[in-house]
């Protein structure tokens, strides 16, 4: 069975959530300790959301240099599939696997919400399951969820089609160009700020037409990565 890890740091608190929609995509969660050197061979790493080391410094900077980063970058590097949720995404850029940083959000305050998004890009190891172009609903909750990069960075990530999530409705943060998530060059790591996690199973997921607490759309970004480890 495909085994994905989910690193937990101290001050995690939404790595039992990721390990859940791990499970209910088919594969095998596995947990990851943030003190470790050992990925325990696992096909794929989540860094979830949450508050590590109390966002003290700069929110994922002291979590992006915890020991078991070091395997992380060293494995994405190959190739590894690597998704960073929220946290997990600002420890993304604090480790350079991602371009950009994320700042206070421009109106000062945490926001909760069901958040609409547009998938841009469908050709990474996440997001392989849905179609480009697509919106889905999933939920939102940050206080630095602001993604910033310089002018030249963004004409790149726009250019190269690495702008994988972009937000539709409303910008709930400030994010420069609407930007909700991004990926490397090669497509297996990404970064993205809203919780595919908490829209994986019926009755606890975002409001559909269908009915209420329904929506599942965020179970496809842990299936695409299934999907692309099982082509591989």
């Amino acid at each position: 069975m495909t085994r994905i890890g989910v690193v937990t740091f101290p001050g995690s608190l939404d790595d039992g959530d990721a390990r859940r929609a791990i499970r209910l995509s088919g594969a095998e969660p596995v947990r990851v300790w943030h003190g470790d050197h050992d990925l325990q061979g696992v096909d794929a790493v989540v860094l979830p959301g949450g508050f590590s080391y109390g966002d003290y410094l700069r929110c994922g900077a002291i979590a992006a240099r915890s020991p078991i980063m070091t395997e992380v970058v060293a494995a994405a590097g190959r190739g590894l599939p690597v998704l960073g949720i929220c946290n997990g995404f600002q420890m993304l850029t604090e480790a350079h696997l991602l371009p950009g940083g994320l700042v206070r959000n421009d109106h000062g305050a945490f926001v909760c919400r069901d958040q609409r998004l547009r998938v841009e890009q469908a050709g990474t190891a996440w997001t392989n399951a849905f179609a480009g172009g697509e919106e889905i609903v999933v939920p939102l909750k940050n206080g630095e969820g602001g993604f910033v990069a310089d002018a030249d960075t963004v004409e790149r990530l726009e250019g190269e089609g690495r702008v994988v999530f972009r937000y539709l409705g409303v910008n709930p943060n400030g994010s420069v160009a609407d930007i909700a998530g991004i990926a490397n060059d090669r497509g297996n790591v990404v970064g993205l700020m809203p919780h595919p996690e908490h829209a994986t199973e019926p009755g606890f997921g975002p409001d559909t037409a269908d009915a209420m607490r329904s929506g599942v759309d965020g179970l496809r970004v842990f299936r695409s990565a299934l999907a692309a480890l099982l082509a591989a």
